[in-house]
């Protein structure tokens, strides 16, 4: 190999190195958007260990829409709040999904159940991004989480609407039309261990599927249902960008994963820590001069 290949070779393996190590220190973009016929107050609580976001809470009325930067290694989870207004005295709060912050900005706090929930993990084990939809908490919106540009990655969440078909014992009602709002979870309406997989039904061996949980997991086939779902109910992608939509008029029952079949059962890891944007800058300016002076010598 003559000097000048071998200065093009390194040149190229450097290059193809900072492109890499750049591009796991961009963020992801999270685009959400609302379809419902009302407004929806989305409101974002990262895990723990992991930075609270720039925004954490804000108003979409319908059709609009808004993108979210989001670290690449970030966890939390996002929702939606519904019936929000702000009082005489300045209290901002909501009929479903309120965080008790008094405020449309959440700042850490996370949804009063019942809720859908949608989890992510970015950057998590082997370097895949791991997302899932639940109502394990309850359910009060229709939710559609999809990955955008990280391969042919699973879409998942629940579209149905449960609110109409909701067991009149988990049922949440407005005071004012007794209109149904949302749907609890059998944990939280009657407190039972057997439902919460607690005390002696902690593990996977003796918390099993309730009537009840299987009620939500027939309407909503990929969303998680009750704590031990994992197997049909958690997707992996990688380095991609999410969209999600409230009140999605795609049918999920419409959308198939790659291979036609629900994944294994995985493993959810939490708290990665938030990657340093003043670390990210330096990073490129670096990478930017080193480029330079190879470019120079190449020519």
């Amino acid at each position: 190999m003559s000097a000048s290949t071998h200065d093009q070779f390194a040149a190229t393996l450097i290059f193809l190195f900072f492109s890499h190590f750049l591009r796991g220190s961009n963020s992801a973009t999270f685009s959400i958007v609302n379809k419902c016929s009302y407004p929806v107050w989305p409101g974002i609580l990262s895990g723990a260990g992991t930075a609270q976001l720039a925004t954490t809470g804000f108003a979409l009325q319908p059709g609009q829409s808004n993108a979210v930067a989001v670290p690449t290694a970030w966890s939390g989870r996002l929702w939606g709040r519904t019936l929000c207004s702000t009082d005489s005295a300045g209290k901002f709060s909501c009929v479903t999904g309120d965080c008790g912050s008094s405020a449309v900005e959440c700042g850490g706090g996370g949804a009063v159940p019942p809720a859908t929930l949608a989890e992510f993990t970015l950057n998590g084990a082997g370097g895949l991004d791991f997302y899932d939809v639940s109502v394990v908490d309850g359910y009060n919106l229709p939710m559609l989480v999809e990955a955008r540009g990280g391969g042919n990655c699973t879409a998942t969440g629940c579209a149905a609407d449960l609110n109409g078909g909701c067991p009149a014992e988990l049922k949440v009602k407005t005071v004012a039309s007794g209109e149904g709002v949302a749907c609890k979870s059998a944990c939280e309406a009657f407190g039972d261990p057997r439902y919460c997989c607690s005390g002696r039904y902690a593990t996977p061996e003796t918390c099993k599927a309730s009537s009840y949980s299987q009620l939500f997991k027939s309407a909503c086939p990929r969303a998680y249902s009750y704590a031990y779902d994992d197997a049909t109910s958690t997707f992996t992608c990688a380095s991609a960008d999410y969209r999600i939509t409230f009140c999605p008029s795609t049918s999920l029952s419409s959308i198939k994963s790659g291979n036609g079949k629900f994944p294994v059962a995985v493993d959810i890891s939490v708290g990665h820590a938030y990657a340093d944007k003043s670390a990210n800058v330096m990073l490129v300016a670096i990478s930017a001069v080193l480029l330079t002076i190879l470019w120079q010598q190449l020519n």
